[in-house]
């Protein structure tokens, strides 16, 4: 049996392989108000069929107005509970686990009027190259509106445990609101939540501890450097870590960038250029890790768990250009066929 086909535990967690699908925004929304619709029900269920081990759905809004655009999905309402269910129910059937990324997207909220975030600084003017104008200039958050948000983080995944998800992952990465808040370059607070840094996605993760079960892992999404100039590099993402791991995170879920228009530090997107990321915080932390980013091909996922820089292996457009990708992948680096584990109904072709 390959590395990526063998089974992870963790808590309550069963997962039958390594595989990851990362959670990938679909913008499909038809209504406006957050309600996930056929296309994701065939969208996540199709790789479950696929053989996938852990399903992330997309970044799942908290707050209406803490959207990327009005045609994202939200976790805001009682109401959106059991069209989750339906989804949920499906991906179960066919053997795969199902989690779900719950987020405030701060001043990259684009249908927000105005956006919201730690400071009043626009992604635009973060590099004086930037022609990323069109995003609105944020508005600084209050401390009690900094609340409101935390207890909103709180309600959703309440509500994520009552659809029924395996797991929650926070997203802390990307420039959503919670990375906002963890960068220097972003945070100019002077108050409290400016001299901590950490202390808003602190207080998220207490909050979302607080109403799921203990045996629930909880997964943290996050950018381990940023690549505007003078951005955080991967020691200030390891401290951070550190206290939100302390907080209650059990799993992190290592990116990078994505917190406005990169810099002189962006390399080039080759396979597996944050594997070493996932590497150091495995290393610092000693807690699993999900490695993200170009990892396609399942030999260099498989060397990533083989090689211990990762436990799980997170893959995104692979998936969406292939929705049986981890069956193809399992196929490939097994020996004998007996490993591969297709739906009886496809098993003709395996």
């Amino acid at each position: 049996m390959s590395h990526l086909s063998s089974p992870f535990t963790f808590k309550s967690l069963q997962l039958k392989n390594r595989i990851v699908m990362a959670p990938m925004c679909q913008y499909s929304v038809e209504a406006e108000d957050g309600t996930p619709n056929d296309w994701h029900f065939v969208h996540y269920v199709s790789r479950a069929v696929g053989g996938t081990g852990l399903i992330l759905m997309e970044m799942t809004s908290v707050d209406p107005d803490g959207r990327i655009t009005n045609n994202d999905l939200g976790l805001w309402s009682d109401e959106h509970i059991p069209h989750y269910q339906r989804i949920i129910k499906e991906v179960h059937k066919h053997g795969a686990k199902i989690g779900i990324q719950i987020a405030h997207a701060g001043r990259k909220a684009e249908d927000a009027n105005p956006p919201v975030g730690p400071s009043n600084i626009p992604v635009a003017a973060l590099l004086e190259e930037s022609k990323n104008g069109e995003l609105k200039p944020p508005r600084a958050l209050t401390i009690e509106e900094i609340k409101v948000i935390i207890s909103q983080f709180k309600d959703a995944a309440r509500r994520a445990v009552q659809a029924g998800f395996d797991t929650i992952e926070i997203h802390g990465a990307h420039g959503y609101l919670l990375h906002q808040f963890q960068s220097p370059a972003i945070n100019n607070r002077e108050d409290e939540y400016g001299q901590n840094l950490s202390k808003f996605g602190v207080e998220v993760v207490q909050a979302i501890r607080s109403v799921i079960p203990d045996d629930m892992p909880l997964i943290m999404r996050i950018s381990a450097i940023e690549y505007i100039d003078g951005g955080y590099g991967v020691e200030h993402a390891i401290e951070m870590s550190k206290q939100y791991k302390e907080a209650g995170v059990d799993i992190f879920h290592v990116s990078s960038g994505g917190e406005g228009p990169p810099g002189s530090l962006k390399p080039g997107n080759y396979p597996g250029y944050q594997v070493p990321f996932a590497r150091s915080f495995k290393q610092a932390l000693d807690i699993p890790v999900i490695a993200v980013g170009k990892l396609d091909d399942p030999r260099l996922a498989e060397a990533t768990v083989a090689n211990k820089d990762a436990d799980l292996i997170a893959v995104a457009r692979g998936m969406l250009r292939d929705p049986y990708w981890a069956l193809h992948a399992t196929q490939s680096l097994s020996r004998k066929s007996s490993e591969v584990s297709p739906p009886e109904q496809y098993k003709r072709a395996f």
